[in-house]
């Protein structure tokens, strides 16, 4: 995918996923919500939460008053692993905090300890209803994926993990390429030395930050990236990604920094 301009990657059922969205972990209260606020100005139409950052009220609340159409912006939220074997009522809460009909992705946040195919089967049948466009995992390794696709014949669409060009892996990439499954990466600064020279200088030779290239080398990839800031300046250049590409040696020189 490398020197896309792409913006979206297409899901199972033709659901077009935003590649770039905006995360929400540890943002809370008022600042959640002016940030998100912000978020849906500058353009960002993906926004990532979940039951566990307890911000899901204040994402609804942005978006109604946003004055965007509910289907102009792609949602996930994600169930916790303590609400295996309720999987319904913790999504018909989190429809009513986000104050929606449907989100357009649904995540298991976590491998559950047990039952993880009867969870993965229940979130198809959400799906099925309508009440989720897609639906997905976090935090699964291949061989988890796995169990869950053999057990119903279908591979969740998205797995989230944490991603950065220091965490690279070709194999762990390819292998959820090969079973259909996109990789969603989060945290992708925590894991990133941006005073790194060969992202400073690739930085310099395009003109923006560090940062950004690190975002752009995502999109390359095809990989979906949900950068969170509470900052209003680092909010509009974090989305600012689509106005320079990179060339494929500066992609290999980037991964190069990768440990897999």
């Amino acid at each position: 995918m490398t020197g896309t301009m792409a913006r979206t990657v297409t899901l199972p059922g033709g659901v077009e996923m935003p590649l770039i969205g905006f995360g929400t972990w540890q943002l809370t209260g008022h600042r959640a919500y002016e940030a998100i606020r912000h978020a849906l100005e500058v353009g960002y139409r993906h926004i990532d939460t979940a039951t566990m950052y307890r911000n899901e009220d204040q994402v609804g609340r942005a978006l109604r008053d946003s004055g965007l159409r509910r289907d102009e912006v792609f949602l996930t939220t994600k169930l916790l692993p303590e609400e295996v074997g309720r999987e319904r009522d913790a999504l018909a809460a989190s429809l009513a905090a986000l104050n929606t009909d449907y989100v357009d992705l649904w995540l298991i946040h976590w491998p559950p300890a047990r039952r993880a195919e009867a969870v993965w089967r229940e979130f198809l049948a959400v799906r099925d209803e309508g009440l989720a466009r897609a639906v997905g995992v976090s935090n699964f390794d291949l061989v988890e994926i796995d169990q869950v696709t053999a057990a119903t014949g279908e591979a969740p669409a998205v797995n989230q993990i944490r991603w950065a060009p220091a965490l690279h892996d070709p194999q762990v990439l390819a292998g959820h390429r090969e079973r259909g499954v996109v990789v969603e990466g989060y945290s992708p600064f925590k894991s990133t030395d941006l005073d790194d020279p060969v992202l400073v200088e690739i930085a310099d030779a395009h003109r923006v930050t560090p940062a950004q290239v690190v975002l752009r080398w995502h999109i390359e990839h095809g990989i979906v990236v949900i950068p969170k800031s509470g900052t209003p300046e680092r909010i509009r250049r974090n989305f600012d990604v689509f106005s320079f590409s990179l060339s494929p040696a500066e992609m290999a020189r980037i991964d190069a920094l990768g440990t897999g």
